[in-house]
């Protein structure tokens, strides 16, 4: 765990990073949520080289992470810094109608806006498919609430979604916690992400590109990992799971959400399913290999009169080991 005290040395450091304009306003933009070179370069009118510096400086300082999606970089405001407790109150302190400040606000606004609408066009080419999918099953409403009713309102300290998609779990729950990363191998599946987050004024969710495999995230560290619909595409579902296990927590919990066996083989090729859906037995049985006990287990049925209907499956592993440091909700999560 992080130290949380801040020395003299490192105050001074993180002030002074702070303490130039061009890295105030960067700082000003993070924290409307996480932002690449790229966006900063067109918000701010200046070269990629000094913005990188300005960056480069901010991250010595502890105040701002960097974390690469492919060719991309990508920067947030750090929350896990001592420095970066000193930069909350200066930005909250900042006023609004700033001429600089709301300059640069209509421009990411713009910025978004460009970003949304290509990340939605990259999704309009796989909407038909995935719509298909969709109504052979249980509605998405039916399937959240089924999701809410099975967490129950125990509060959340840090959650993973292992396989984010379009980002509609991390919509659905980033709410519950303080920290709220989500994980994908596609650059374009993140972008979609990251513009539904936006749309829905969910900020300070961390996104990731990596392998579900081998996820680049801390073990031990989430007290919930989401896993929805996504085990259906591995080769190795029970090895994902095995990874997923690692990060729980102590006290901490798994949800796997997928379809029920079903016999429909033009899904490997129409949709690229490997996996022609779980067992409960088998999923059960791979939380226990990696030492979560299956709480509940949960089938919705599909629509009545559904052509070719799945049958979706909640799981919920349990970690059994003793809960030393207590999760909490966070009041201040800002959802529209």
């Amino acid at each position: 765990m992080t130290d949380p005290t801040l020395t003299s040395s490192t105050a001074l450091a993180a002030l002074r990073a702070a303490g130039e304009e061009t890295r105030l306003r960067i700082l000003a933009l993070l924290a409307q949520g996480e932002l690449s070179v790229s966006d900063l370069t067109d918000i701010l009118g200046q070269s990629q080289p000094r913005i990188s510096r300005h960056l480069k400086l901010l991250v010595e300082a502890g105040l701002v992470e960097r974390h690469r999606e492919g060719a991309w970089a990508f920067f947030r405001l750090a929350d896990r810094d001592p420095a970066a407790s000193l930069l909350r109150p200066l930005l909250d302190a900042l006023d609004e109608r700033d001429p600089t400040i709301t300059g640069d606000r209509d421009r990411l606004a713009a910025v978004r806006a460009a970003r949304a609408e290509a990340a939605q066009a990259y999704f309009a080419r796989l909407a038909p498919d995935w719509d298909r999918v969709r109504q052979m099953q249980a509605p998405a409403e039916t399937v959240e609430a089924a999701i809410e009713e099975a967490l129950g309102d125990r509060p959340v300290r840090a959650l993973v979604d292992l396989g984010t998609g379009t980002g509609r779990m991390l919509t659905l729950l980033a709410p519950r916690a303080r920290r709220a990363v989500g994980l994908d191998a596609s650059h374009a599946m993140l972008s979609v992400a990251r513009a539904n987050l936006e749309k829905a004024g969910v900020r300070g969710v961390e996104l990731r590109q990596g392998d579900i495999h081998a996820p680049p995230v801390e073990p031990n560290a989430f007290d919930l990992v989401i896993i929805h619909q996504v085990l259906h595409y591995l080769d190795e579902p029970a090895r994902a799971l095995r990874e997923a296990a690692r990060l729980v927590a102590p006290g901490g919990r798994l949800l796997v959400v997928d379809f029920a066996p079903h016999e429909f083989e033009f899904l490997r090729t129409a949709q690229a399913h490997r996996r022609l859906g779980f067992a409960r037995e088998q999923v059960a049985g791979w939380l226990g290999e990696a030492r979560l006990a299956c709480t509940l287990h949960r089938d919705l049925a599909p629509p009545d009169g559904a052509e070719n209907a799945l049958t979706v499956s909640l799981w919920l592993g349990q970690d059994r080991r003793a809960v030393t440091d207590m999760p909490f909700r966070n009041p201040d999560r800002e959802v529209a």
